[in-house]
């Protein structure tokens, strides 16, 4: 999940070696905490948030199929 989730993020941003996915345990739902360039975090959001918000359903997705609960966090 996390590769993947680089993978999705590393192809939005202008610099993809700056892009750090950090997996957190918190009981029974896995965290991820997604750091980018300052400059790179709008391309991430998207306007109105709608591109975070379809990372979300499609990482979501996939951890629905393997009956784990996740959180995606950005942080500058």
């Amino acid at each position: 999940m996390k590769e993947m989730l680089e993978i999705i993020i590393r192809n939005l941003v202008e610099y993809p070696d700056a892009v750090e996915v950090t997996e957190i345990q918190r009981g029974r739902t896995t965290a991820f905490e997604v750091k980018v360039e300052n400059s790179d975090m709008g391309k991430v959001i998207g306007k109105q948030g709608k591109i975070a918000t379809s990372i979300r359903i499609v990482t979501k997705a996939i951890a629905a199929k393997e009956n784990k609960k996740i959180v995606i966090e950005f942080v500058g």
